[in-house]
């Protein structure tokens, strides 16, 4: 650690990598003249002397970083972990002059904070260098020399950061992309696919979904023979005591040679391809930083449109991609046809190579080539696997057959009963949204509904969308078969319904804890109107957990619409409105309506309705309002001042704008004396709630005339539900 190392004197190194990939660093050590002693969950050591460690740093495909080993002891508390680090000879390692960072990894009971750790390591050194030189190093995040501690059962080690930022960083890509790979994670993908001997070969390669092209310009890299780490501008070692500048620009200047000659001797063709143009914006960026401009061919191109000469197609090579997973639920509908797009496509290359590294091996059954190997690797915190495929056998060319087979035949099978008879219905009474499985069979929970746009209505299926909503599966239910049957779900759906599969919808159905149940899951809008009765409605299928019509409550706004058609002028209160549906069949029929709702996007939604409907809005009242406020003062202001009122508050809210908590149990009989007392004479409140083991309190309401009306209320696509909710009629006695 001291300064004035004799080059040739042997230090022991720890090269850090991703998870998985340590055999490959162990073999590139010893082709770059390291000698490894050992390989662990931390990374492998190996010795070798000054040289091997700067060509190592310039030449690794594969470490995060480097580290020298500076110290390691056995302590026992916070004291200790100060005292210890105290005790080195800092300014013979680095000079005050540079700026430090201090990297702390691990606790124990003494130390449980990684920041604590890392104030308790700084103090030790400032400290240390005030002792020696009456000054102390500044601390930057973007630091020239970082420190790296590491505490694990007891035992402190302190490292020199050799590297010093990611060696993952080549300085080429600042534009990563939307779903980017690290550099070194991608020379392992790589590696284990066989492009080094392939490029030797001068074999090409593609990647048909490219991204912000990481992938093809690490290959072009390799094929080219250019030192990973040519082109960073900085390393940690630039400020040890013991580095030799000398032997570092010796090193530098034999790889710009290799450069050069291998740019001059590149046989390969590289192609990256996709469909976004912003993704290949950035890919074309990244490009040109790493020296590799007129090596690579980027281009948008759908996967569906993969192709390349004829005389690139007949040398052979790699296809190698790393394609969506499905992080987000909301993905996996599109998701599965674009890999069996990937296999027809690449099928047009039957003897080339596929490597396809994937976080989804259940989406990969779509590719029908002989696997040949497949490795475990670590994607950030998500486990991935590297999938490569041979040349294409019989059994590739074939045609893909159904993909009703296997269990999900019982989920194809019960959903293609319950279509015919409900579309038959829907047809005859003239319904564009319904249901047609609630899950049906305990194994495949998840409830489907159909939507058809209102200017898409005569086109049959192929105007039509499915959202479909996952029920969360029981802990008792295995994550990775739950997920498979859903992925089955999903590869059925289209040859059952004959709906394409880019108009499915997937969401997760779950329990609503402390927060209002209807959220925004984000900030885009995919409106689109359906009919329902003589309304139209808008509905958005991908934004909302809900899509801003509940289905279920069909028969009863048709119902309320009935009712005020009777009465002409009549006054309407929607209380907990949503997305005012109820209010817009009311407003036509004629009535005057009040809609209340504590959420002001679902108040505007429901103006747009009025709109869509050819109402003005502002002839009517929408209240933004918590509605158990609300109806507390209006119970005492507004006594008979409606002529039907509909009421369907949530099961539970405690959300931070009501000042109370709901509880619909709890709190129901409360709330319909209030709005009975809205009412005019004669006038009828609806009650409805979604509470499945809902029992009204009838000794809390004496007095009332109530009528049960769940059975007539719950629409005949629900009708395997039942209970799907309650709902009454109420007037006062």
């Amino acid at each position: 650690m001291m300064q004035n190392h004799p080059s040739s004197e042997t230090f022991t190194w720890l090269a850090s990598c991703a998870k998985g990939i340590e055999p490959l660093l162990v073999q590139e050590i010893s082709e770059l003249g390291g000698e490894v002693e050992r390989e662990t969950h931390l990374g492998v050591f190996w010795r070798g002397d000054l040289k091997t460690a700067y060509r190592f740093c310039l030449w690794s495909r594969l470490a995060s970083r480097l580290l020298l080993p500076l110290h390691e002891c056995q302590v026992g508390n916070v004291d200790e972990v100060y005292e210890e680090t105290r005790q080195l000879p800092w300014n013979e390692i680095f000079p005050v002059s540079a700026s430090m960072r201090i990297d702390f990894h691990g606790q124990t009971d003494f130390i449980n904070n990684t920041q604590f750790g890392a104030q308790k390591i700084k103090d030790a050194i400032c400290d240390r260098f005030r002792l020696d030189t009456g000054s102390r190093p500044n601390v930057d995040k973007d630091a020239q020399v970082r420190i790296e501690a590491q505490l694990r059962k007891g035992k402190l080690h302190l490292y020199f950061n050799f590297s010093g930022s990611g060696m993952h960083r080549r300085g080429y890509r600042l534009q990563p992309g939307l779903a980017p790979l690290k550099e070194t994670l991608a020379a392992a993908v790589l590696m284990r696919a066989g492009w080094p001997a392939l490029a030797a070969e001068g074999k090409h390669l593609i990647d048909p979904m490219c991204g912000s092209g990481t992938l093809v310009i690490e290959a072009g890299l390799m094929a080219a023979d250019v030192a990973p780490g040519l082109n960073r501008q900085q390393h940690g070692f630039e400020y040890w005591r013991g580095h030799d500048r000398s032997i570092w620009l010796e090193l530098v200047d034999d790889a710009r040679q290799r450069r050069t000659a291998g740019l001059n001797a590149m046989k390969s063709h590289l192609y990256g391809f996709d469909i976004d143009a912003r993704q290949l914006e950035a890919a074309q960026a990244n490009l040109a930083r790493s020296g590799l401009s007129g090596k690579v061919h980027l281009e948008r191109r759908g996967i569906d449109q993969l192709r390349v000469n004829q005389d690139v197609a007949a040398d052979g090579g790699l296809v190698v991609c790393n394609p969506p997973y499905g992080e987000r639920l909301s993905e996996l509908p599109q998701l599965a046809p674009l890999y069996q797009q990937f296999h027809d496509a690449t099928m047009k290359l039957p003897d080339w190579r596929l490597a396809v590294f994937t976080g989804n091996t259940d989406l990969a059954r779509s590719i029908r080539r002989p696997l040949d190997k497949q490795y475990n690797l670590l994607n950030g915190l998500i486990a991935t696997r590297l999938l490569v495929f041979g040349a294409a056998d019989e059994r590739s060319a074939q045609p893909r057959g159904s993909m009703i087979r296997g269990p999900v035949e019982q989920f194809a099978n019960r959903l293609a009963k319950n279509l015919k008879p409900l579309q038959k219905w829907a047809r005859r009474e003239s319904v564009y949204c319904y249901r047609v499985y609630d899950a049906d069979l305990p194994e495949y929970a998840v409830a489907i509904d159909v939507y058809t746009a209102a200017d898409q209505r005569d086109a049959g299926e192929t105007g039509q969308w499915l959202h479909v909503q996952e029920y969360v599966p029981p802990k008792t239910i295995d994550e990775a078969r739950a997920e498979r049957r859903l992925l089955d779900v999903l590869a059925v759906l289209p040859e059952v319904t004959g709906i394409d599969a880019q108009r499915i919808v997937l969401k997760r159905r779950e329990r609503q804890s402390g927060k209002r149940q209807y959220e925004k899951q984000d900030s885009s809008r995919n409106m689109f109107a359906v009919p329902e009765g003589k309304v139209l409605v808008n509905v958005n299928l991908r934004d909302y957990l809900d899509t801003g019509l509940f289905l279920d409550h069909r028969p009863t706004r048709l119902e309320i619409a009935k009712l005020a058609a009777q009465q002409p002028g009549m006054k309407f209160l929607n209380l907990f409105c949503y997305t005012a549906t109820a209010s817009v069949h009311a407003a036509v029929a004629g009535a005057h309506c009040t809609s209340v709702d504590m959420s002001r996007t679902y108040l505007n939604w429901g103006r747009d309705n009025f709109e869509l409907n050819d109402i003005d809005p502002d002839r009517h009242n929408f209240v933004q309002a918590d509605c158990l406020r609300w109806l507390e003062e209006a119970a005492e202001r507004q006594q008979g001042t409606y002529d039907l009122i509909f009421m369907d508050p949530p099961t539970f809210s405690n959300s931070k704008r009501m000042e109370g908590v709901l509880d619909i149990q709890r709190d129901h009989a409360t709330l319909i004396r209030q709005a009975v007392a809205c009412l005019k004479p004669g006038g009828l409140l609806i009650f409805s709630n979604n509470l499945r083991k809902f029992d009204l309190d009838e000794e809390a309401l004496a007095g009332l005339k109530i009528r049960n009306v769940s059975g007539r209320s719950v629409p005949h696509d629900y009708a395997r539900r039942p209970n799907i909710h309650h709902c009454y009629h109420i007037q006062a006695g």
